[in-house]
């Protein structure tokens, strides 16, 4: 069983930094890559970024590029996602993904497995 368990939300200024951290187990780490996903109060779900677990490959959406990194540690068999800069416009509820087969370095459009979330709120 694949469980994702998000931590490190919270309330931020805007311009603050926070680093959201998921601690990910039963993944066939072969095979698997996580990103992360976003929801903000009445919108869509939104793809942020995902990493392969080797680390090698990387991909963000525009409007993160140069504010969000994502990383993993594989001793700890964790995923994170630094965020700093942070806009009001970033408040959402932050979702830890991980999936089999979809590639890094397309905008994915869902995952096989997710956290249940935490929540990021940047005031203005």
């Amino acid at each position: 069983q694949v469980q994702l368990v998000e931590s490190g939300g919270g309330l931020v200024q805007a311009g603050g930094s926070l680093r959201l951290s998921c601690a990910a187990s039963g993944l066939t780490v072969r095979s698997a890559a996580l990103g992360w996903f976003r929801q903000a109060p009445g919108k869509e779900r939104e793809f942020v970024t995902a990493i392969d677990w080797s680390g090698t490959s990387t991909y963000y959406v525009d409007s993160m590029k140069g504010r969000f990194t994502i990383s993993r540690d594989i001793v700890k068999n964790t995923l994170y996602l630094q965020m700093y800069s942070l806009k009001p416009e970033d408040t959402a509820v932050y979702y830890c993904v991980a999936d089999e087969a979809r590639r890094v370095g397309v905008e994915w459009d869902g995952a096989d497995y997710w956290g249940k979330g935490t929540l990021v709120t940047v005031s203005s």
